[in-house]
């Protein structure tokens, strides 16, 4: 194939995934509901530059740089749509680079089927649609892979690679596992003193500039203290969620990622596509697993970034068995004895589009197979919670000037994603707004103040998370006992309304004995 063939086949082997994925993520985009950590974003990247940073002193330092990338994507129009679209392009994007790893380092076919393994992956369509840093995150993994794989076989430029590991961990310190992967690439590759050198300083650099935000964010390592060390069964979900839930898909989708597995050693040293896949899929999960164990921050979001590693290996041991099939039918059945790196590498002249297509007939089926998952992430209802349920239920029983307690406090960020369903209404609790105190959902007055003020009520409504309302939960902040304790001994439920993730209760107050 002469050398324009081959240069407009990487194009189009890069370009396809990036449009899949593209119409995987906006497709019902807009579904009508965002969840608790979506409206977070929503309602912190709609205050002011000041007010962000003021934010992130006491909480959610680890995502200050994207709540300011999302305050300039919000500025001109905030909605649901706008919130969610840089994920979607953050994901396409990623999509795009692993095509481009497995162009560079094998052939088009090869970064065509990766790519497009990526793209129709559930996990990866459900990243693509949530207001969140992770498929940003991803993005910026993706490309510093690539970066690093130039930087070894071609142009040694380690700024560029340092400086958006650099930027990715920002987004997340937790991509900074993504060293250990690309380290365990060298180790692999045995490549020389030389490299190392300049890999050791771009990795010295990342962490330098990233110490600051990890210093400030151990301070407010309440936030994840809801996590749980991982489980016996913590690996399966993980494998499930990399490699696609469905049985059909899983095991041939293993089945190549073995085939791949002795392609990791090169007879000539150098990188190998399962080189690089394969320490990006396995490290950082593996790692942040096991610190787990003793202080738990493990959850399968924070490590999205490593699936670019389950495409990538699969598609290598799809190459591999496709090399051997295709020698068998060119040598009439017998099997030459090469190399495994040799049967990867081999340079060909010819690209057989057949093989191609078989490849791209078998990614199809797999995304018809898991088409109804991928449906049903896109329904409003399938996540955690629904703040727009919530908004909708508050509307239809409450009135402007109606006095109303959130309990939890954090329930109140239904009001601040959707306000529509509250406007008018008294906040009974509240001492100073979130924007102005410098928190995500505002301070609340003390247990006198909010006395003080239930003191002048005859009625007032009560917004509270259905756990809140078990007779076993014992809230340590006063004012949320206090609420408890003055709603249950001065008042009478008069009205329940229940939803999913809310309840609803009108409380009046009891009559004065005689």
């Amino acid at each position: 194939m002469s050398r324009w063939r081959v240069r407009h086949a990487g194009v189009a082997a890069v370009l396809a995934p990036v449009l899949v994925m593209l119409g995987l993520g906006l497709w019902r985009l807009d579904r009508g509901g965002m969840w608790r950590d979506e409206a977070v974003t929503f309602q912190v990247a709609r205050r002011s530059v000041p007010q962000i940073w003021q934010l992130l002193h006491t909480v959610d330092a680890v995502h200050g740089l994207y709540y300011l990338l999302m305050h300039a994507v919000l500025a001109p129009h905030p909605g649901e749509f706008a919130l969610r679209l840089p994920s979607v392009c953050g994901a396409a994007t990623t999509a795009g680079l692993v095509a481009a790893l497995g162009v560079r380092l094998s052939r088009p076919r090869v970064g065509l089927w990766a790519g497009l393994l990526y793209a129709v992956t559930p996990m990866a369509g459900h990243f693509a649609q949530e207001g969140r840093s992770y498929a940003l995150v991803a993005a910026g993994a993706a490309g510093a892979t690539l970066l690093l794989v130039r930087a070894v076989s071609s142009a040694p430029r380690w700024w560029a690679y340092g400086a958006t590991v650099a930027v990715t961990c920002l987004l997340h310190e937790l991509a900074v596992l993504l060293l250990l992967a690309h380290a365990g690439t060298l180790a692999l590759a045995r490549m020389p003193r030389r490299v190392w050198r300049g890999w050791g300083c771009a990795a010295g650099a990342v962490v330098l500039v990233l110490l600051p935000l990890v210093l400030v964010s151990r301070g407010q390592s309440a936030q994840v203290a809801w996590l749980a060390p991982p489980g016996a069964g913590s690996v399966g979900r993980l494998l499930g969620a990399f490699a696609g839930p469905v049985q059909l898909v899983v095991v041939p989708y293993v089945v190549l990622m073995v085939l791949a597995v002795p392609a990791l050693f090169p007879w000539r040293g150098g990188l190998t596509l399962a080189a690089v896949a394969l320490p990006l899929l396995l490290v950082p999960p593996a790692v942040l697993m096991t610190v787990s164990r003793f202080s738990p921050l493990y959850d399968e979001r924070y490590v999205l970034y490593a699936l670019a590693g389950a495409p990538l290996l699969a598609s290598a041991g799809g190459e591999r068995l496709a090399g051997v099939v295709e020698r068998l039918r060119a040598g009439g059945g017998r099997v030459p004895t090469l190399p495994h790196s040799r049967l990867m590498r081999r340079p060909r002249p010819h690209l057989p589009y057949t093989t191609a297509l078989v490849g791209v007939l078998a990614i199809t089926v797999a995304l018809v197979v898991q088409l109804p998952l991928l449906r049903q992430d896109r329904t409003p209802d399938h996540g955690a919670d629904n703040l727009a349920v919530v908004s909708a239920a508050a509307a239809r029983e409450l009135r402007p000037g109606d006095p109303v307690l959130f309990l939890p406090s954090i329930v109140r960020r239904s009001a601040l994603a959707y306000p529509q369903g509250f406007r008018g209404v008294r906040d009974v609790a509240l001492g100073a707004p979130g924007p102005v105190s410098g928190t995500l959902y505002g301070l609340e007055a003390g247990p006198g103040e909010l006395r003080r003020r239930l003191a002048r009520l005859d009625r007032v409504w009560l917004v509270a998370e259905p756990f809140a309302l078990r007779p076993t939960w014992y809230p340590a902040h006063p004012t949320e006992r206090l609420k408890l304790t003055l709603v249950d001994e001065e008042f009478v439920r008069l009205r329940q309304v229940v939803r999913k993730g809310v309840t609803l209760r009108l409380y009046v107050r009891r009559p004065a004995m005689p």
